[in-house]
């Protein structure tokens, strides 16, 4: 996927962005709307989309 971000999911119904990262740590990131999932899918890199519009925007529970 990129050399920050190693899988992506999201879930429409509960507007939740799950994020794993090449260094093994993961978070689901809660109340994203589907166009920031849908502009972070199409960013040219993923990294630094996730470093300047979700990573300390929206609420977030650490996974592991």
């Amino acid at each position: 996927m990129s050399s920050a971000i190693a899988a992506v999911e999201y879930d429409d119904a509960g507007q939740w962005l799950g994020i794993e990262l090449t260094n093994g740590h993961a978070y689901r990131y809660r109340d994203v709307p589907r166009s920031t999932y849908e502009a972070f899918m199409a960013a040219d890199s993923k990294g630094r989309f996730y470093n300047d519009h979700i990573r300390d925007i929206f609420l977030y529970e650490r996974l592991r």
